[in-house]
């Protein structure tokens, strides 16, 4: 038996001091295998162990018996009998009456190479989800998981969960060079398991323990820890999509956006009125979206977020598919299945702020690594959440990596930027002497700026045929011009402006509305000046702002004709097109995120027959050019009334590319029929009536032109040529120039 001197030659009682108190700044120098005089030494710590055994790996013989050191018991050391060079192990282990073999996670090297860590270090390692992060893997002859995690300041950094009892002593990481990555190989660790970082800060003191920032799975809320999920187990069979999307999702197409919030589209009342899984909506929403003519479907977002009420606006775990509703493989067969009905979706990414959770990104290593330092510049007062530094080169690594892991990892068509307003200026809700100016002294987030710059010119260089899309409530310029020439690049942004300016207009009186007529115009004075998506999105039904339904001015019938008109306006007017989930079927009550929309209502001919109206609006938006091919262009409109203030009445041309039929879309919105009401139009010939939201199979009253109208050479609007009309009150009538669709 070796001495305790002996013992002490083979472990140093400071280093096992450290070890034994999870404070030891390097346990690779010290535990694993190691040459000591000359001879291969073992040195494990194992609390609670009565006695630990060295078999050797291929012949599973005893090389050696290890005693535990004195001063720190839990720790034992010993030599292999006859072995000078290193070789693979295993551990025998007992404690009281039980013993069982088991890999030693120290005799394993590192994983992450020389290039990992520059690329780190640069701040430039765009797949730097498959460096960071819990990747099941075989490493060195061994099953098992990889750790990853960046925590520069730390000065420990461990894995803890059910294998180890939660003790971060046991499994300390490896420190990599300068770049502040910690990781570790756990041998026999795979897909399921909880895990959460242990971290000692600066000056030791011991963090709240933190889920992983790359953590590809959670736990159930309000359960906090990571959970180890595969990436690599998914054969995609969506390649007929993935090879025309680009085509698809050009600005020259019909794009129409169904908005969904996962968890409360619909709910399974004979199961305790939870919400569908991912794969019932794979069958439910998708059939239902592709029967509604949606061409895509935005998901509010799905990054773990542990508060329901944010609808997942305050997420935590930006790599993983939240699993209130299924595993990251089963959020893959909802895009897949999106793709195989011709469907895009995009989510809602939230890259502006965090939320200040303990286990979040918040202080990660004890000091503040993703946020700023100043809450001036670090924290949004508005959702009393924390901002990242975009100017920290590894913080912008990580979002802009975020960004390809979605696009890549699980297919997703697209992005929807959150709040890119509150990104963009430093001064956004915040009052005098709360916000710090830039070095130029001005209000613009220069940093920010950079980032969503080199987000969106990687995203389009990376992956062929995405759209990001801004959510962007200013006049900021060029949010869709090209980086090059110092635009954001973004493909699309929401119009904010016309969503406000138009409900605001739709919740007069019609005795007043010509006083507000302007609300309605002024959107086309600057509507091609971004690539614009015309939002009626959650935002606007909920916060007591009611339903799309209560903000039409009216009672009854007025109010569902006023909103079936309004569609129409919408649908006919340049810009892609998005709407909320419950706003097609004129959902009565606000939104609630714990509740299903209120689908009985559709049996009612009023409710019924704005979801026909929205269905139809949607196959006729899609199979007509000269409603999408110049969305986003000023060639593909042209006023022809835009003064009538005193009728409340709209008119105007859309045109598509050469050879497509001219549209004329003319807008009534009073409660009074106008009857003999000459609209002029730039052409001769039949125009056929298209679409009457007063049509008796949407509610309405069934008064129009009886499919369609011959136009007269008498002069109006302009026109040399015009059309004899009956409006119908409170409605929009689309005609078609005969020869068309």
């Amino acid at each position: 038996m070796m001495s305790p001197n002996g013992l002490e030659r083979l472990m140093p009682p400071d280093d096992a001091r450290k070890i034994a108190a999870g404070t030891h700044a390097d346990p690779f120098s010290v535990l694993g295998l190691h040459a000591v005089d000359g001879r291969q030494t073992i040195r494990v710590f194992m609390p609670g162990a009565t006695g630990i055994e060295v078999l050797d790996a291929s012949t599973r013989r005893r090389v050696a018996v290890l005693r535990p050191v004195p001063g720190a018991p839990d720790v034992f050391a010993g030599r292999a009998a006859r072995r000078k060079e290193p070789f693979a192990y295993l551990l025998r282990i007992t404690k009281g009456g039980d013993q069982w073999v088991a890999e030693d996670p120290y005799r394993f090297g590192p994983v992450l190479g020389e290039l990992d860590e520059h690329l780190i270090g640069e701040g430039a390692h765009l797949n730097l989800w498959n460096a960071l992060g819990a990747h099941v893997m075989k490493h060195e002859g061994a099953d098992g998981t990889h750790f990853a995690v960046w925590a520069p300041s730390a000065s420990r950094a461990s894995v803890v969960g059910d294998f180890n009892g939660w003790d971060g002593r046991r499994h300390a990481m490896r420190r990599r060079g300068r770049t502040g990555v910690w990781e570790i190989f756990l041998p026999g660790i795979g897909e399921g398991e909880a895990y959460r970082y242990e971290l000692l800060g600066p000056d030791g003191q011991l963090l709240p323990q933190k889920a992983d920032p790359f953590g590809f799975g959670a736990e159930h809320p309000p359960g906090t820890a990571s959970v180890v999920r595969r990436l690599d187990r998914r054969a995609w069979t969506d390649e007929a999509w993935m090879s025309t999307r680009e085509a698809r999702q050009r600005v020259d197409r019909p794009i129409s956006i169904y908005e969904v919030h996962l968890g409360s589209w619909r709910r399974a009342q004979e199961d305790g009125n939870r919400p569908l899984s991912y794969a019932e909506h794979a069958t439910q929403l998708v059939g239902y979206a592709k029967d509604m003519g949606f061409t895509h479907v935005e998901l509010l977002p799905v990054s773990e977020f542990p508060f329901g009420g944010s609808w997942g606006y305050q997420p935590i775990g930006l790599f993983s598919p939240t699993i209130r509703y299924g595993t990251p493989n089963d959020f893959r067969h909802l895009v897949e299945s999106c793709h195989a009905a011709e469907l895009g979706l995009i989510l809602d990414w939230v890259p502006g702020h965090f939320p200040e959770d303990r286990h979040g990104l918040g202080r990660f290593d004890g000091t503040s690594l993703y946020e700023h330092e100043d809450r001036r510049e670090g924290f949004h007062p508005d959702w009393n959440t924390l901002v990242y530094n975009y100017g920290r080169r590894e913080v912008s690594n990580y979002l802009v990596a975020n960004a390809l892991y979605w696009l890549k990892e699980h297919h997703v068509d697209g992005l929807r930027v959150d709040a890119v307003a509150s990104m963009l200026y430093r001064d956004y809700s915040r009052k005098e002497g709360e916000w710090i100016p830039n070095k130029d002294g001005g209000r613009e987030n220069l940093e920010a700026i950079s980032f969503l710059q080199r987000t969106n010119a990687v995203a389009y260089g990376d992956v062929p045929g995405i759209m990001m899309v801004a959510e962007e409530s200013t006049a900021f310029p060029g949010v869709c011009g090209p980086v090059d020439q110092g635009g954001l690049g973004f493909g699309f942004k929401w119009n904010m402006g016309w969503m406000n300016d138009t409900l605001a207009y739709m919740s007069e009186d019609p005795v007043h509305r010509k006083h507000h007529h302007h609300k309605m115009a002024f959107g086309i004075d600057y509507a091609f000046s971004e690539n614009f998506i015309l939002p009626i999105s959650h935002d606007e039904v909920v916060h007591g702002k009611g339903s799309m339904l209560d903000k039409m001015s009216g009672d009854g019938l007025d109010k569902f004709a006023n909103l079936r008109a309004y569609y129409g306006f919408m649908w006919g007017h340049p810009g892609k097109k998005l709407l909320f989930m419950g706003c097609e079927f004129a959902q009565g009550r606000e939104w609630n995120h714990d509740a299903a929309l209120d689908w009985h209502l559709i049996d009612n001919n009023l409710h019924g027959g704005v979801q026909n109206l929205v269905r139809d609006l949607n196959a006729l938006y899609r199979h007509t050019p000269s409603l999408h091919q110049l969305d986003c262009k000023p060639g593909g409109f042209q006023w022809v009334e835009d003064s009538a203030a005193d009728e409340s009445v709209f008119a105007w041309i859309r045109r598509g590319e050469d050879g497509s039929a001219p549209v004329l879309v003319v807008c009534n919105f009073t409660p009074v029929e106008r009857r003999d009401r000459r609209i002029g139009v730039p052409e001769p010939g039949r125009w056929v009536e298209r679409l009457n939201t007063d049509a008796e199979v949407y509610g309405g009253g069934g008064r129009g032109n009886l499919g369609g109208v011959d136009s007269d050479v008498i002069a109006a609007s302009g026109c040399e040529h015009s059309l004899c009309l009956t409006l119908p009150p409170l409605s929009t009538l689309i005609f078609e120039l005969d020869g068309g669709f």
